[in-house]
């Protein structure tokens, strides 16, 4: 009986031992598959936060491009301006300068519209790459957790 007794006994241990094994092998194996699924979706997250950024500087430079060339234009305005004064007579002087004066205040207002356009779809680069960056990381935690979620789902099964 007492053989009989440790038999029975040693056999619920071996099963027990051999179903822990199984356990954490399934466990490891979610645990393992988890972590692929999330460094994939970190992935994603940063190749999406690298196109934004390289979004934002490349309208950033094409602004800064627009915004030189209206202050360039404007410039070029002021010095054509009082070149026309410096040539005028000194009874018309007066005449042009007020000319000049127009010239120069209409230019300076076209390149102050410019730049503020610029500004405008520069802040619109900026808001849209910022909206993709949250996007991309709230997929990231929806990932993290969904990943999670199995690995815990995985141990209770045993």
């Amino acid at each position: 009986m007492n053989k009989l007794l440790a038999t029975l006994i040693a056999g619920v241990f071996a099963t027990a031992a051999y179903a822990q094994t199984t356990t954490n092998n399934d466990v490891a194996k979610a645990q393992a598959e988890a972590q692929k699924d999330i460094a994939k979706a970190q992935s994603k997250e940063a190749k999406k936060d690298a196109e934004a950024d390289k979004d934002v500087a490349k309208a950033m430079n094409k602004a800064d491009e627009k915004k030189a060339k209206a202050h360039a234009k404007a410039d070029k305005a002021h010095a054509k301006a009082n070149e026309k004064v410096a040539d005028a007579d000194p009874e018309d002087k007066m005449k042009a300068e007020a000319k000049a004066d127009k010239k120069v205040a209409a230019a300076d207002a076209k390149a102050a519209k410019t730049i503020a356009k610029q500004d405008e779809k520069v802040a619109k680069e900026v808001a849209e790459a910022n909206k993709d960056k949250a996007v991309a990381a709230a997929k990231t935690s929806e990932a993290v957790g969904k990943a999670n979620a199995d690995v815990k789902k995985e141990a209770a099964k045993h």
